[in-house]
């Protein structure tokens, strides 16, 4: 049976799927999370996202995510899965899902898997304006506050 579900595609991406994937008469904890493209970011105006990924490399260090996501909580799945390519405003270009017994691992290893796949793999965005002008940029961004502050 398939425990883990990580993939990157330029297909869109859809949270009822990874829900019903995720979905244990043994999990009485589901969390899912999307990172969704935003209209604004800072003072500017996004069209939409495009994503490139080195796929190899970024999908084994997904997996290595899942792994020790796995070490540290209960888990019954995980579920990493990101775009590439055009990521229209309002649809979500990387979805993380657990699976647990019990919310709070639940909760802790899905922030930990969306915190860690953002430093760590290979995946890089470019924002599209709509004063024609493109960025690409990094994936913390300052406004969120470092670990432990």
């Amino acid at each position: 049976m398939k425990t883990d579900w990580i993939d990157i595609t330029a297909e869109p991406l859809d949270a009822g799927e990874v829900h019903n994937f995720l979905y244990r008469s043994e999990g009485g904890g589901v969390c899912v999370f999307a990172g969704t493209t935003r209209r604004i970011t800072g003072n500017k105006s996004t069209e939409y996202l495009s994503y490139e990924s080195h796929i190899s490399m970024a999908l084994k260090e997904m997996q290595a995510l899942s792994n020790k996501a796995r070490e540290q909580w209960p888990l019954l799945r995980t579920v990493l899965l990101h775009r590439i390519g055009d990521v229209k405003v309002g649809q979500p270009s990387v979805l993380i899902g657990v699976a647990s017994a019990h919310r709070s691992p639940a909760f802790d290893a899905a922030r930990f898997l969306i915190d860690e796949l953002k430093k760590s793999v290979q995946i890089w965005k470019q924002e599209h304006y709509s004063n024609q002008t493109t960025e690409w940029v990094q994936t913390e961004w300052p406004d969120e506050p470092a670990e432990g502050t």
